[in-house]
């Protein structure tokens, strides 16, 4: 994209970066894409290229960036922006993603993953109306799971699926997602896990937390976040570091214990269903097969979700659900 280039190129000389060296940086699966700028005298930041043209929009990452920075929290600070152009100038948090720093350091998961969990406790005792978002409530979670059955399910099996399967399904996550619409909404952050949290050990409590990813934002339940950072697709969460960051979110947050756990798996089956379908979408629609690799951990923690007794209904609808073993993985990439 010649003309990109240019804008960007101008962008970063009127934010005083044009002789910064660019460098790209692992994108994500939406059609933003980052670069790191290096000035000659080393200072760093990140620039983020988000068109418009491609769906992408820069406002609600600013808005919710200065809304957690005004909280105290480590959101990249704004250093120049240009919305209709979808260029955004970034504070550069560094490299120390928490999934990269827990299998350098194992001995430091615990710790991380404590700090994550305060801070979203901490994000419980925020005025639920301190930032006026979209609810993340039940038909939202609905539309979200249909990719399931949408993109997964008949691409899973090479055959369309039945409509009263998908009937069964809608119906019992209806039954399952129903009783947390009365809950206290809080902010979700929806993509809260280890690829998208930068460790910040220079910093004090909570701002130790990088947030990197947090443009899709809603008010939601508030064990949906700790199901996305427990519930990874990309890592697996040691048993102790999972407990222990459980254990602070309950204690801190005050929530019921029964009936956080609960939830905790109504979200996660809900997320997880909705994962099977990006991934297989992502494969099948925008020609990226890699995320098909994920699928089997994101399995297991369906699994464990359709464990809970509150579910039965859930897990009985899905009976027919295949395994994405290494013949539906193939089928989808194909």
């Amino acid at each position: 994209m010649p003309d990109r280039d240019a804008q960007i190129a101008a962008f970063a000389a009127d934010a005083g970066w044009g002789a910064a060296e660019r460098r790209s940086l692992a994108g994500d699966a939406s059609n933003r894409r980052y670069l790191r700028l290096v000035r000659p005298d080393g200072a760093r930041a990140v620039l983020m290229d988000a068109p418009a043209a491609r769906g992408e929009d820069v406002r609600p990452f600013t808005a919710i960036a200065r809304h957690l920075s005004g909280l105290g929290l480590s959101a990249p600070a704004i250093l120049a922006e240009d919305a209709e152009a979808g260029l955004l100038l970034l504070e550069d948090l560094g490299d120390a993603l928490f999934a990269r720093v827990a299998e350098a350091e194992p001995a430091r998961e615990a710790q991380l993953y404590a700090a994550a969990a305060d801070l979203l406790a901490e994000l419980q005792a925020e005025p639920a109306d301190a930032l006026p978002l979209p609810p993340y409530d039940a038909a939202t979670l609905l539309r979200e799971a249909a990719l399931v059955w949408e993109w997964y399910w008949p691409g899973a099996l090479g055959a369309p699926v039945s409509e009263t399967a998908v009937a069964a399904v809608r119906g019992a996550l209806e039954t399952a997602l129903g009783p947390l619409s009365g809950a206290r909404s809080a902010l979700a952050l929806r993509d809260y896990h280890a690829e998208n949290l930068v460790w910040l050990p220079e910093r004090r409590g909570t701002a130790r937390v990088g947030l990197l990813d947090h443009q899709d934002a809603l008010r939601g339940h508030g064990a949906y976040d700790l199901v996305s950072l427990l519930e990874d697709a990309r890592r697996d969460v040691s048993g102790d570091a999972a407990a222990g960051a459980e254990a602070r979110f309950l204690a801190a947050s005050g929530a019921d214990p029964e009936a956080h756990a609960a939830a905790r798996a109504a979200l996660g089956a809900q997320r997880n269903l909705k994962i099977l379908g990006i991934f297989a979408r992502l494969a099948r629609r925008d020609g990226k097969p890699g995320y098909l690799a994920l699928l089997p951990r994101v399995w297991g923690h369906l699994r464990r979700d359709l464990g809970h007794p509150a579910l039965a209904e859930l897990a009985r609808t899905l009976e027919g659900l295949p395994a994405p073993d290494a013949a539906v993985r193939a089928r989808l990439a194909a």
